[in-house]
């Protein structure tokens, strides 16, 4: 039997094949992580691009850093910065983080220490975004798509605008990174409802920066922002530093997005009968929200009747009521389909759609920590015994089949040839 371990909640999980089964196992390509990676963030933050200049002492820094569900590396990266900030002359008492929770429950004070180091949640002001408080909104205007711009006042008013995070593949923006930690992680749900309603344009895929409308839309949000600074890295498989980026938000995506494509997609010949995907362990399994993004990426190396199988713990669950809720009223991945096309655009649901997509030119078995009852009200069909499913699976194929395992699905563009 060959073994394959795949990433799952906060460990790991292994599934056996038999020997006369060619198992393609997609990781992304060794990169050499930076020995010092601290230091490396130190680096560039002394020469930023794009023509940024620190400035002199401000009144007021805000900085956007990414929520629990990112694998941001926030303990190598804002020490640096606030070390750079102070040595401007900037105090303490001058800046504020902004948790960028996008549409999602705003984070409790008690989780900061999961998402920032100790000694920052201690000594520095940190608040979490709330989508839906319009009082906290600025509204900064329209995109030429017609967005609406709503984004958290106090972001928007300050003096120096930095954003956290990194640039890795998204399944319909193209790539994260730049201003999205701001432009989507503190707008107002109209602001992320409109943006997001562009991802079922065709030309909204993954991989696609530069004519990508989804993407684009976020690249005017982030203008009318006014950010100043991007702080961004690329990651490896291990979830360590590659490269670092600082600098104007627009050039730091001009140079890291060649840069995340190159060491992000990977090229295969064929599409496959079976492919197990994982979207890489906790955060990324956190729960079905942030699962699907391993669907996703699976799907596109999926032949049309084939099966996926999604490792994912998803312990909190759908990730999200307003999915829930929808999806639960839905009888089928045909009904949500079609309830989304006559309904207005709505975050959450959207999830049921980009899962109904995919699932409706494939069989997806889901193996979870949520209670079958709770899979199936989203539509899933779970498996409890994975080795098991695995085993179905393989017994439904051909007798030479071609099988794949995805364990960093999430970051990962698996790009099929046919």
């Amino acid at each position: 039997m060959t073994t394959v371990r795949i990433p799952y909640g906060h460990g790991g999980v292994e599934v056996e094949f038999p020997n006369d089964v060619t198992v393609d196992v997609i990781e992304l390509a060794e990169r050499d992580a930076a020995a010092d990676p601290t230091g490396e963030v130190r680096r560039a933050l002394a020469a930023p691009i794009g023509g940024f200049a620190w400035p002199g002492r401000v009144e007021s820094v805000a900085i956007a850093v990414n929520d629990k569900t990112r694998p941001v590396p926030h303990a190598h990266l804002v020490p640096p910065l606030l070390d750079q900030l102070e040595q401007s002359g900037i105090g303490t008492d001058a800046i504020t983080f902004h948790v960028a929770v996008g549409g999602h429950p705003p984070m409790m004070p008690h989780e900061f220490a999961d998402i920032l180091p100790r000694e920052v949640v201690e000594r520095y002001r940190i608040v979490s975004h709330d989508a839906d408080c319009a009082d906290a909104l600025a509204v900064l205007g329209t995109t030429s798509r017609g967005t609406p711009v709503r984004v958290d006042r106090a972001f928007a008013e300050a003096d120096l605008k930095v954003v956290i995070g990194t640039i890795e593949p998204h399944q319909f923006v193209g790539f994260s990174g730049g201003v999205k930690s701001a432009a989507i992680g503190l707008a107002g749900r109209p602001t992320i409802e409109a943006n997001h309603s562009l991802m079922t344009h065709p030309g909204s895929r993954i991989g696609d920066y530069g004519s990508n409308p989804a993407r684009q839309d976020i690249e005017e949000i982030g203008a009318l922002i006014g950010i100043d600074l991007a702080v961004n890295v690329i990651l490896d498989a291990r979830r360590d530093i590659v490269r670092v980026l600082a600098g104007d938000p627009v050039e730091v995506m001009n140079v890291g997005v060649p840069l995340a494509r190159e060491f992000g997609q990977v090229a295969v010949d064929h599409r496959y009968d079976l492919v197990v995907a994982s979207p890489g362990g906790h955060p990324k399994d956190v729960n079905v929200y942030q699962a699907q993004k391993a669907v996703a990426s699976a799907a596109q190396i999926v032949r049309p009747g084939g099966t996926i199988v999604l490792l994912a713990a998803c312990p909190e669950g759908a990730g999200s009521d307003h999915y829930e809720d929808w999806v639960a009223k839905r009888s089928s991945h045909a009904d949500v389909l079609a309830r989304f096309a006559a309904e207005r655009f709505r975050v959450g649901p959207h999830k049921a759609f980009q899962l109904a997509r995919d699932a409706r030119t494939a069989r997806l078995l889901v193996h979870s920590e949520m209670p079958d009852d709770l899979a199936q009200r989203l539509l899933l069909e779970p498996v409890d015994d994975l080795q098991r499913a695995v085993d179905d699976a393989l017994a439904g194929l051909p007798p030479v089949p071609r099988v794949a395992v995805l364990p960093h699905a999430a970051t990962t563009m698996p790009v099929a040839a046919v």
